[in-house]
């Protein structure tokens, strides 16, 4: 089923020198613009990570520090991206727990707020977990009937991930071909920062979500615990992490 859209929509895919959003750094970005009139633009990067990528990584998506060596580094295409990303729509498998905090996290430090959080962002996988709970490989056996060939390259995972997601809409009468609707399906924790560490409850209150102090909101615990907010920044916490506490100790979120 082709998907129904209002605006442009980017499915994407980075490969990195791990999973810390704090301190790995992408080394490949691949991506597909869908236009609403049909039209398909398709992008990929590889990035000098300006550090060592580690054997364990390189295992995974088989990307070498030789590979890289040539390549730009981030800051040097960051602005291209960020040009293709405004305006539109984001998609991803696992995107919203990893791909999307990752990118954000690298255009912070290119001083570039891409502003995600006011669009429509919809996670594959989770729709894949509560309907199937598998892996993208097998998603895409299981929906498309293919073998995934080339999986953790960083476009053969952004083209599976879009014939999924309109499989997805063949299969289940019951998802809405909608983005807003697709990505509240795809949305579990209405997080405040893009690790997580911060979570909106249900009074629109900033709530921790981690430590000693999960559970509480964050404007009670800077008023009994006043080493927490230095603690923060000063940890080795994502920028963005920092700058949502900054926000709600000024009162601005």
């Amino acid at each position: 089923m082709k998907l129904k859209l209002t605006k442009p929509i980017i499915f994407f895919d980075l490969e990195a020198t791990g999973v810390d959003v704090a301190k790995d750094r992408i080394v490949e970005i691949s991506y597909l613009k869908v236009h609403p009139n049909g039209l398909e633009e398709q992008k990929t990067y590889r990035i000098n990570p300006d550090m060592k990528i580690p054997a364990k990584s390189t295992a995974i998506h088989h990307i070498k520090d030789e590979d890289v060596a040539d390549c730009p580094k981030f800051k040097d295409v960051a602005h291209a991206i960020a040009d293709d990303f405004r305006g539109c729509d984001i998609a991803g498998y696992n995107s919203n727990k990893f791909d999307i905090p990752m990118l954000v996290e690298e255009m912070l430090r290119c001083d570039i707020d891409l502003d995600i959080r006011k669009h429509s962002t919809v996670d594959v996988q989770t729709i894949f977990h509560k309907k199937e709970s598998r892996t993208l490989s097998a998603a895409y056996r299981f929906y498309c009937d293919k073998e995934l060939v080339g999986a953790h390259g960083a476009m053969a995972d952004t083209m599976a991930t879009y014939e999924v997601l309109q499989a997805q809409l063949d299969r289940y009468p019951d998802l809405e071909n909608d983005i807003k609707s697709l990505a509240k399906f795809t949305t579990q924790k209405r997080v405040v920062d893009y690790e997580g560490r911060f979570i909106f409850n249900e009074k629109e209150e900033v709530v921790v979500n981690f430590g000693k102090h999960k559970g509480k909101t964050l404007k009670e615990v800077f008023a009994t615990d006043p080493g927490y907010y230095g603690w923060i920044q000063r940890g080795e916490f994502s920028l963005d992490t920092k700058r949502c506490a900054t926000l709600v100790k000024l009162g601005q979120l």
